[in-house]
């Protein structure tokens, strides 16, 4: 009979609650040694990879992210997380739900492939933590939580707007590409630009479709405690989809990823502002654009890790 302290509980748990003790350098490496599974029944959240990276503009490799996240994160499975103070484990019923899948041979179709993936889990009433994957991966995903929710606020982590026009000739789709996504998700009414907000940004876009956009030289002015209230102050009350490019983080702290830009957040304030959203009413996270053909030492992997984890907090704390 499996125990909490049985190798491999990423197959071997008995139950989605709590974390167990298991050697950090072995064993099947789910994301934070939760149960994979597809059974839904009784969960809260699902963590799900998307490996698509064809929508990249410059290097590969975001395709291995939601692997290189799953294995960074085993560092950390093994007590309460830092500074929380609790296991949010205990409160939520986690499952690693394992990867999106879709024919690489046909692009055209997977944006249509990872919506209906992403639509029959948030129909269960289940929320999705994605590991990406490139940052195209988030329109698709909008579609979905839309057809089931309607619009939402978005709070946008990155280093640039990925609101670029993108005007497709009649009658043909939208191109795959992951610096256009929010232009077509505000297009589509998928999101409110109104009240959404980008954080971060470090890359010149003459058009802002109506976002509230704080790049990075307003962060590191405003500070961790600004940054905050104005993220609060834009969504408000409202429901939001949190969207995080882990190119948001200058690459000293996050050298593995595809389109790096100097002079982004740290690690540290990235987190410290995160933690602080304990009153926006999130829906869903992505965590996208790892790359760990790029990375040194799991450097921006466990960034990512830790990241999620901590998102994972916020909506223990909001269950109670």
């Amino acid at each position: 009979m499996a125990s909490e302290h049985t190798p491999d509980r990423a197959f071997t748990a008995r139950r989605p609650y709590g974390m167990g003790f298991e050697a950090t350098y072995a064993g099947a490496l789910s994301f934070m040694r939760r149960k994979y599974t597809r059974d839904l029944t009784g969960v809260d959240v699902a963590v799900w990879g998307v490996p698509l990276d064809t929508a990249t503009t410059n290097r590969p490799g975001a395709r291995f992210g939601p692997a290189g996240v799953r294995a960074a994160s085993a560092t950390m499975a093994w007590g309460k997380p830092w500074p929380w103070g609790f296991d949010p484990f205990e409160k939520l019923a986690v499952i690693d739900y394992g990867d999106c899948t879709f024919d690489h041979g046909r692009p055209e179709a997977t944006p249509a492939a990872i919506t209906a993936q992403a639509k029959a889990i948030i129909e269960k009433g289940v929320s999705l933590l994605t590991l990406g994957g490139d940052h195209y991966i988030t329109l698709p995903l909008l579609r979905a939580h839309h057809q089931v929710m309607g619009p939402l606020s978005l709070v946008h982590f990155d280093a640039h707007s990925d609101t670029w026009r993108d005007d497709p000739e009649p009658g043909q789709p939208p191109r795959i590409d992951h610096g256009t996504m929010f232009f077509h998700a505000a297009r589509e009414g998928l999101v409110d630009p109104a009240h959404s907000i980008q954080i971060g940004m470090r890359t010149h876009n003459d058009e802002d479709h109506g976002f509230t956009v704080r790049d990075a030289e307003w962060v590191h002015g405003h500070g961790v405690a600004g940054t905050i209230a104005e993220i609060e102050r834009v969504i408000g009350d409202r429901r939001a989809y949190l969207t995080f490019d882990i190119d948001c983080l200058d690459p000293a702290f996050a050298p593995g990823t595809g389109t790096p830009v100097c002079g982004g957040l740290s690690t540290q304030q990235a987190q410290a502002i995160l933690r602080g959203l304990r009153g926006i009413d999130f829906v869903a996270m992505d965590l996208v654009e790892v790359a760990p053909p790029y990375d040194v030492s799991q450097i921006t992997a466990l960034a990512g890790a830790h990241l999620a984890l901590d998102y994972l907090c916020l909506r223990a704390l909001r269950k109670g």
